[in-house]
């Protein structure tokens, strides 16, 4: 079975990060979480830590149990990076080469697949500055899984940007391991 990093970012849809690190636990993978700052606003760590059945990491500060820095041997274990849901924030760090945390430096030291599913409000996904760092990302090499093209926002408006549904996420994992 492979070792799979589930990052999480800051975002309503951060909650359904939960239903995917349960069920990719139950398929006999080997999960981590790594999440930002922000994304603790709308999940806590201790139900992933749960689900996943290993310690989340959030900070660089929680690193301080091995000589070995705990997001580099991350970085090195991992066989597919996945990002559930992927922020504009976060987006833009990846392809600006931006570590500003554990995930945006696990994403820089890993060689594993990458895979991004976006979720934001409808304006931010359109926006010039987040396609470009769509585009690049995709020249680096990450795999884009997403947003969903209907449907109603978070935020009020209907339309894209919906985290697409966690049974097809999990499909596509599966497909990209396969």
């Amino acid at each position: 079975m492979a070792t799979i990093l589930l990052g999480i970012s800051g975002s309503i849809a951060a909650y359904k990060a939960a239903d995917i690190a349960s069920a990719l636990n139950k398929d006999g993978h080997e999960v981590h979480c790594v999440m930002t700052k922000s994304a603790t606003e709308f999940i806590p760590p201790f139900t992933l830590q749960t689900l996943s059945r290993n310690p989340v990491l959030v900070s660089l500060q929680d690193e301080k149990n091995s000589w070995k820095p705990g997001h580099i041997d991350l970085a090195d274990r991992a066989d597919l990076l996945v990002v559930v849901p992927a922020s504009a924030n976060t987006i833009a760090n990846f392809a600006n080469g931006l570590a500003p945390d554990p995930l945006c430096s696990i994403y820089l030291a890993t060689r594993a697949k990458t895979l991004i599913c976006p979720a934001m409000n409808g304006k931010m996904w359109d926006h010039v500055a987040t396609q470009r760092n769509v585009a690049q990302l995709k020249l680096d090499g990450a795999d884009f899984f997403g947003p969903d093209s209907n449907g109603m926002l978070a935020c009020g408006y209907e339309g894209k940007g919906r985290l697409m549904p966690v049974d097809e996420i999990l499909d596509y994992i599966r497909k990209s391991l396969a």
